[in-house]
C-alpha cells in the first residue's frame, strides 16, 4: 500500500531524483517502488480526485508523471500501462498551452510532452515534435522524430500491437524483427 501523497511537488521531487539512468530503463525494482510508493495515489488520481493539481504547472506534470510515466513502470507489458495515456495527453496540452513548460525546471520540463510522443495519433507526433524543438534537448528532439516517423509509417506504435491484443502486419513484424522501436 502506498503513503498518502498530498503534495504533487512530493511526485516532481521522486521523478527527479530517480533521474534519467531510471527514468527509461527496465528495472523490476524500480517499478515495483513506484507501485508501493504511488499505487494508491495513482487510483485517486484516475478516479479525478486529484483533478485540481492541473491547475498550476507542478501540479500538471506530476499529473502527467502519474499518467503517462508511472503506469509504465507499474503495469508493465499489460494493457493497463497505457490506460491513462488520453488524461495524461490533455492535461499536458493544457499546462503546455497555458506555458507551464516555461515555469517548471528544464529537467523534467520536457515531460509534458510525452504524452504527445506517446500518442498515436499523427497530429499529437507534429505537435510533440514542435514543442520538442521548442523547449527540448537534442536528444528528445531526435526521439520525438522518430516516434513520429514510426506513427506515420504504421498509423500506430507496433510493439505495443502484442500488449494490446491487435493484429501485427507483416509490415510491423519485419520492422520490429529489423530491430524497430520495441518501447
Amino acid at each position: 500500500m502506498s503513503e498518502t501523497i498530498l503534495d504533487p511537488q512530493e511526485i516532481v521531487d521522486f521523478w527527479r531524483d530517480a533521474g534519467p539512468q531510471k527514468w527509461f530503463e527496465k528495472d523490476g525494482a524500480f517499478d515495483e517502488t513506484i507501485r508501493q510508493r504511488f499505487g494508491d495515489v495513482y487510483e485517486r488520481a484516475a478516479l479525478g480526485d486529484l483533478d485540481v493539481w492541473a491547475e498550476e504547472p507542478i501540479g500538471a506534470l506530476a499529473l502527467v508523471l502519474l499518467f503517462d510515466q508511472f503506469p509504465r513502470n507499474m503495469f508493465r507489458d499489460t494493457p493497463r500501462m497505457y490506460a491513462t495515456d488520453a488524461r495524461a495527453r490533455d492535461i499536458a496540452l493544457a499546462a503546455l498551452e497555458r506555458g507551464d513548460a516555461e515555469h517548471l525546471p528544464e529537467d523534467v520540463n520536457q515531460f509534458l510532452v510525452l504524452p504527445l510522443m506517446h500518442s498515436e495519433a499523427l497530429a499529437d507526433q507534429d505537435a510533440c515534435v514542435a514543442w520538442m524543438e521548442r523547449i527540448g534537448t537534442q536528444e528528445n528532439q531526435d526521439f520525438a522524430r522518430h516516434h513520429r516517423e514510426i506513427v506515420a509509417s504504421f498509423g500506430r506504435f507496433p510493439h505495443r500491437n502484442a500488449i494490446l491484443d491487435r493484429e501485427s502486419t507483416a509490415e510491423e513484424r519485419r520492422f520490429i524483427a529489423d530491430g524497430g522501436f520495441t518501447g
